[in-house]
């Protein structure tokens, strides 16, 4: 069914554009595009641990995430302005570093620390969910630079993330834009490995509850649109790096 989106069907992406590379100094980066949304993703190795992993010979991999002030549609204020991060932007950053984390062998990073900055310069809804893919390429990059031939690839599996909800007019639909965000019945945000497990489901009824077969038929549209999300993972990698993905050896 065709509905009042674009042109959209209910269980396609918007379009997306993922570039690696996309910044000269990080060890790795990326930009990705999903519709009217871009968030620039900048992978940076320090030798050395947060303390409670000293001497541990165990890495970290971390995320921080921002919004330039004229991203959205209503200027936001600086959050260095106000002196403090707010709530969206700290929960926000979490996600996206347990997302990281869930394909990482932090053993075989050794005592290294990888922070993923996700700054979106435009905001058209998914923010969040655009910054953990892009996040992902960023991250298998900047294991490249490090990554000696025989061991263990610090990055496991690949994952990826995407929205997916109830529109106001009670149609399942993937990939909210803004206005289809801010009135939908039901938005989730969904995180999936490349072997189809689930890392995190965020899910609310905005307007009211919505069944356990919502929720699935809500799930099974969100893997849909990872698993295409993953193949253009894939293609913005390259083939050597995505045969590293995984290795073990």
């Amino acid at each position: 069914m065709i509905s009042v989106r674009n042109n959209r069907k209910n269980d396609e992406m918007r379009e997306v554009f993922l570039q690696r590379r996309f910044q000269k100094y990080p060890a790795g980066s990326a930009i990705i595009e999903v519709g009217d949304t871009k968030v620039v993703c900048a992978a940076t190795v320090e030798e050395r641990v947060p303390g409670f992993l000293k001497g541990s010979g165990t890495g970290w991999v971390t995320a921080e995430y921002s919004m330039l002030p004229a991203a959205p549609i209503q200027r936001v204020v600086r959050e260095s302005k106000v002196g403090r991060q707010n709530g969206r932007t700290a929960e926000i950053q979490r996600l996206i570093g347990r997302a990281l984390r869930s394909v990482t062998n932090l053993e075989a990073l050794g005592e290294r620390t990888i922070t993923v900055d996700c700054d979106v310069i435009q905001a058209d809804g998914g923010t969040r969910t655009a910054s953990i893919t892009g996040a992902f390429v960023a991250l298998v990059e900047a294991c490249e630079t490090f990554y000696t031939v025989g061991n263990a690839f610090p990055v496991t599996d690949f994952v990826a993330a995407i929205s997916a909800g109830i529109s106001a007019e009670g149609e399942k639909i993937l990939d909210l834009c803004y206005e289809e965000d801010s009135n939908a019945i039901a938005d989730c945000n969904i995180v999936m490995t490349g072997s189809g497990q689930i890392v995190e489901v965020q899910g609310t009824g905005e307007k009211h509850p919505f069944s356990r077969k919502d929720l699935s038929e809500i799930l099974d549209m969100a893997e849909k649109g990872i698993g295409e999300l993953i193949d253009l993972q894939k293609d913005a990698l390259g083939r050597r790096l995505v045969w590293r993905v995984g290795r073990i050896g």
